[in-house]
């Protein structure tokens, strides 16, 4: 294409390579090889040609052709292929350095194309000849697949360098098509090879099988016969056989070595791993179970009564059928540990599912088989686990489930779980079969309700565990964690002694905790330091309260205690915490102001409120001339101002301060009380009573005031607690300014309000 370039022209007549052997000729190529008669089959560019001898290739004769120029068309003649025609325009663009670098690139890139075929070793060869960009792009052009088109495009450029570059753009083209090739060609041989080794394999399989005569036996033992086998003996259903009946025989027809057999066969093995049969119908004996429980658990006394409730409903119905529960409490109070207690009671496998942080449906329902990788959802993995169609499943941290979202509601799929009308045809994804769980007891656990959807909680019977008091922390300890500590670090019973006075003052000064998790950990703390001892001296060591200090360090919880006297605005109320009962200061002082009212102490709305009703109910039940209320400010702080307080249960206290405060009478110190107030005056109940008590127990109280319609609570508050205060119910704010302040009101009547003409909107 290009001057000194030697090319090669195929399929010309004999009569035609003689006459091109005598002279130079000019090529202006249109649709064949070499121009025919007629202009119009003559392209603008071509070029001058000598031709430089005759080679025989494949029983052809292929004229080789030297060119000289680059040439192009001025006229063209009316009659005949006759032209007249000049030297084409060469623009030199490129200079000796970069001339030298593509032709260095351009080389390379034909060393690793030419690597991957035969015959490729002499072309790279032939091409270290050539240090002429031009030469080389011509040599190289037919043996690179371009079009008519293509290569004509590289005739008419003037450019040196738009040339290359086009001609680079070709090849490495052509390198990409050649190497992609190679890649699949490569891949096809070695599946061919590995199918025609496998099916050597096979018949080598077979020809032994036959040899030993044992072909008969061996098509009584097929996989599809042994699941079909499998299948009538797992005892479910008979629309649940017929399906998988119908995969075990599409398995028989279907490759051993495809993708699909491999996924048949994971989907029939995890099918018939579950469990199908019912169990045999237990008689539970009621005092065996109380035993157990009572040996495994401090407490929990609605926990033990409800499972006695069921063993006794399964005994007269004679039946396995399960339940749903769903206990709710601080952390560390045994709600987990409780089911396998639970489950030995009632003589049944146990099972755990933990629920936390579960944002995704097909967790609880499994993936259908459809998607690559594929599995089966978490409740049947824990059935199949359990091995029986009646164990007893905890479902653990229920209330740490995710929200919906791309991925579905994973409670909303614990609804079908959970729901006694529907769990006997749970369908999981992978499984697409109608599996029941109706026998199955669940026992979900849960630290809140708040973040427990109502629908899912309808389905559950609610239980809530208080916190422990000190009395069940200090048996727990006893009876249970001491034990296990011990055993977990090889110390015996003889060798390591801890006072009772001792275990008391850890759970009263070195934990502040619901349940008994910190309080094990400490037990833990004293073996290891003991462990030393025992391995230096080789003697038992006994550990007494006056040793902690030693072991721990400074006393790490510091409860609130009586003061001996209170200030006037000052009144000792009774809070709930997560680790159990306090008691709280609230503290009231006027100063001259405008009237208004300033709450402190990082409180919540609920609080905020209450004290806003306190104020009111003050100024609508005392004398008006008591307190000049429009020319003082009065400023109400609850201590501890870090500590965020909410709550509705302080009401009867911020008025008793308020009211002290107006009357400049102190309240006894000694005296506590918890209620939540209404505008009327009445005293409304609260919650966490058990609680409250203990603390005003420990804080040295004497007297407490509570709500009268919390009378009822106090069968659950312990004998110990109850013997040590003197518990007064109070139903209006009348009664308690009596007992704490002696002051004797008469419940005030309201005016009648006057009839208006009106519409309320609510």
């Amino acid at each position: 294409m290009l001057p000194d370039t030697i090319l090669r022209l195929k399929n010309l007549p004999q009569n035609e390579i003689e006459r091109l052997l005598q002279e130079p000729f000019a090529v202006f190529s249109g649709e064949d090889d070499l121009a025919r008669p007629g202009n119009d089959n003559l392209r603008a560019y071509g070029l001058l040609c000598e031709a430089t001898g005759i080679e025989k290739e494949e029983d052809e004769n292929v004229l080789m052709v030297k060119a000289l120029k680059r040439i192009c068309i001025v006229s063209r003649s009316a009659d005949g292929p006759l032209c007249e025609w000049t030297e084409a325009p060469a623009i030199d663009d490129l200079d000796d350095k970069s001339r030298k670098q593509m032709v260095s690139y351009i080389k390379e890139l034909v060393k690793e194309v030419s690597s991957g075929f035969q015959g490729g070793r002499h072309l790279a060869r032939r091409v270290n000849e050539y240090s002429s960009l031009n030469q080389l792009i011509a040599f190289l052009s037919q043996y690179i697949n371009m079009s008519t088109a293509e290569c004509y495009g590289l005739i008419c450029m003037d450019s040196d360098k738009e040339r290359a570059l086009r001609f680079i753009d070709y090849l490495l083209r052509q390198k990409e098509e050649i190497t992609l090739n190679m890649e699949m060609n490569e891949k096809l041989s070695r599946e061919a090879s590995e199918f025609y080794r496998r099916q050597a394999l096979l018949r080598q399989l077979n020809a032994i099988q036959s040899e030993l005569d044992e072909s008969d036996e061996a098509g009584e033992t097929s996989p599809a016969s042994d699941y079909k086998s499998r299948i009538a003996a797992s005892g479910m259903s008979e629309e649940n056989q017929k399906a998988l009946l119908e995969d075990a025989a599409r398995l028989e027809s279907t490759n051993p070595q495809s993708a699909e057999a491999e996924l048949l066969k994971n989907y029939l093995e995890f099918a018939l791993s579950l469990p199908w049969k019912k169990e045999e119908i237990f008689e539970p004996d009621l005092q065996k179970a109380r035993e157990i429980l009572d040996e495994r658990h401090a407490g929990m006394e609605k926990v033990k009564q409800r499972i006695i409730e069921h063993l006794a409903v399964m005994k007269l119905r004679k039946t396995n059928r399960g339940s749903a529960i769903l206990l709710v409490g601080p952390p560390g109070t045994g709600k987990t540990s409780l089911g396998k207690s639970i489950a030995k009671a009632l003589h049944r496998p146990y099972t755990r599912l933990s629920l936390g942080g579960i944002r995704d449906e097909s967790e609880i329902r499994g993936h259908r088989r459809t998607y690559v990788g594929a599995m089966s959802g978490r409740v049947l993995k824990a059935m199949k686990n359990a091995k029986a169609t009646n164990p007893v499943m905890i479902l653990d941290e229920l209330d740490k489930m995710m929200a919906g979202g791309f991925a579905g509601d994973p409670s909303a799929a614990m609804l079908e779980v959970l729901d006694p009308e529907q769990n006997d045809t749970f369908t999981d994804h992978y499984l697409d079969l109608p599996y029941d769980l109706s026998d199955v007891m669940f026992i979900a656990t849960a630290n809140s309700l708040d973040t427990i959807p109502g629908p899912l909680l309808d389905r559950m019977e609610v239980i809530s565990l208080s916190s422990y008091t000190p009395s069940e922390k200090f048996v727990i300890a006893k009876d249970h964690l001491l034990g296990e500590v011990m055993e977990e670090h090889g110390i015996d019973a003889s060798q390591l002694q801890i006072e009772d006075d001792a275990i008391r003052e850890i759970i009263n000064s070195y934990t502040m905790e619901a349940g008994c998790r910190g309080l094990k950990k400490q037990l833990a703390k004293i073996c290891r330091v003991k462990a030393v001892d025992l391995v230096e001296n080789a003697g038992p060591v006994r550990v007494t309260k006056d040793d902690l200090a030693d072991i721990f360090g400074p006393i790490a919880v510091r409860h609130e205690k009586v003061k001996e006297s209170n200030p006037v605005g000052v009144v000792t109320g009774l809070a709930w915490t997560a680790v159990g009962g306090e008691v709280l200061y609230i503290e009231a002082a006027s100063m001259p102001g405008s009237g208004q009212m300033i709450l402190t102490g990082q409180l919540g709305d609920v609080m905020k409120e209450s004290a806003r009703i306190s104020y009111s109910v003050l100024k609508s039940h005392l004398p008006l001339d008591t307190l000049e209320f429009a020319k003082q400010d009065i400023h109400i702080h609850f201590p501890a101002g870090a500590t965020p307080k909410d709550g509705p249960s302080a009401g009867i206290t911020i008025m008793t301060a308020l009211a002290s405060l107006a009357l400049g009478k102190p309240v006894d110190s000694h005296i506590a009380m918890t209620g939540e107030l209404s505008l009327s005056g009445e005293v409304l109940p609260i919650g966490g009573l058990k609680e409250k008590l203990f603390g005003a127990m420990r804080a040295g109280i004497r007297k407490v005031l509570i709500p009268a319609d919390n009378v009822r609570d106090l069968a659950e508050v312990d004998e110990e607690v109850k013997n040590a205060l003197e518990i007064i119910p109070v139903s209006r704010v009348e009664e308690v300014l009596a007992h704490t302040l002696g002051v004797h009101l008469q419940t005030p009547k309201l005016p009648a309000l006057a009839a208006v003409n009106a519409t309320v909107s609510i």
